[in-house]
């Protein structure tokens, strides 16, 4: 019996997790954040870079909330970044971060 407990428990949380992880995304797409994949990101310097930003997973980085711990490959050091709206570069800055890619371990 604890155990039928245990597991539906574990159950309802994973789905919750996954709800609230799409729900959130879905919030991030509508104010323009491209999140979910390859996403422009700024560090605290100011830098921008491309790097994946997959929500609920950390694969180069240590995740706080809306901001990653994570190296910044144009400054070389460790900073926060954030996801940057796709409207609020210009061409050249998108291109740019484009070219400065953080590339999986």
């Amino acid at each position: 019996m604890k155990m039928q407990k245990f597991g539906r428990r574990a159950r309802r949380s994973t789905v919750a997790s996954a709800v609230v992880l799409l729900v959130g995304t879905l919030v991030a797409r509508s104010l323009g954040y491209s999140v979910g994949g390859r996403t422009v990101v700024r560090c605290r310097s100011g830098h921008l870079f491309t790097t994946w930003w997959i929500p609920g997973i950390s694969v180069k980085s240590i995740r706080l909330g809306w901001w990653r711990l994570q190296r910044c490959p144009v400054g070389q050091h460790w900073t926060l970044v954030s996801p940057v709206r796709a409207a609020d570069l210009s061409g050249r800055e998108r291109r740019s971060a484009a070219r400065l890619d953080t590339p999986l371990p």
